[in-house]
């Protein structure tokens, strides 16, 4: 099943994506030297594993899906159409396509204005859940991030505090949220037509679809989001042992 979508191919790539994010924040920050913010990096890849999370979202589609879903899905994912579309996927997730897609957003968005593709960005958001399942990893990343500064700090800032005030900012992150996720969607399906999009959205929008797509969103967002209070304890002893040894 993952491997005829494109799940398992981006799945892969969590370990980085999370990590990069946490590390082009701290050195956006300036809080924390480029070494210490590339340790944490290292910290936070080496804290997930795809693997894993695949396992996660195979238990989760066995436990909700029917076999006749999980075949109308795979079906779907043998076709050409769908099979342009998933690498388009996998190639705009790769962290080393984001400042490529960062210097074409305002390109693709004059150009996209008041045309059907802009106007097709509503449905395909309801249908893919993305604008819900990028704040949730946003989250994630700025969950990550204020746990590793509480770790460098004198503050005794709890993890269900962190959690607790980032998930108040939810609706402000909504709003910031939508115009990366309409920037991604423009730069990721640029190559793929209106009639493509079109079958692509009639899938996500079928039972087995929608099915498909909750179950591996909610399974990737509880597996990205469940690690972070871990890596948090041992950035803490990370930066305990380093103060020892400067002593």
């Amino acid at each position: 099943m993952l491997t005829a979508s494109p799940i398992d191919d981006i799945v892969s790539q969590y370990p980085e994506m999370m990590s990069q994010g946490i590390r082009d924040g701290l050195k956006q920050s300036g809080q924390v030297p480029p070494m210490v913010a590339d340790t944490i990096g290292y910290v936070v890849n080496s804290s997930y594993r795809a693997d894993a999370i695949e396992q996660k979202i195979v238990a989760g589609l066995e436990a909700s899906m029917t076999s006749k879903q999980l075949e109308e899905v795979s079906d779907w994912y043998r076709t050409p159409v769908a099979k342009k579309i998933a690498q388009a996927e996998i190639s705009a997730s790769a962290p080393a396509a984001w400042p490529d897609m960062r210097s074409r957003a305002a390109e693709l968005n004059e150009s996209s204005k008041g045309t059907a593709r802009e106007t097709l960005f509503d449905r395909f958001d309801r249908a893919s859940r993305a604008t819900e399942a990028t704040v949730d990893t946003t989250i994630a990343v700025q969950l990550g991030l204020a746990t590793a500064m509480a770790a460098m700090s004198s503050d005794s800032v709890h993890y269900e505090q962190i959690r607790a005030r980032l998930e108040n900012q939810r609706p402000m992150l909504q709003g910031m949220v939508g115009q990366q996720v309409y920037d991604s969607y423009l730069f990721t399906y640029r190559d793929i037509n209106l009639q493509e999009m079109n079958l692509y959205l009639d899938f996500l929008e079928s039972d087995a679809g929608s099915t498909f797509t909750r179950v591996v969103t909610d399974s990737i967002q509880e597996s990205i989001t469940s690690p972070i209070e871990n890596i948090g304890s041992q950035l803490t002893r990370f930066m305990s042992f380093g103060a020892g040894e400067s002593r």
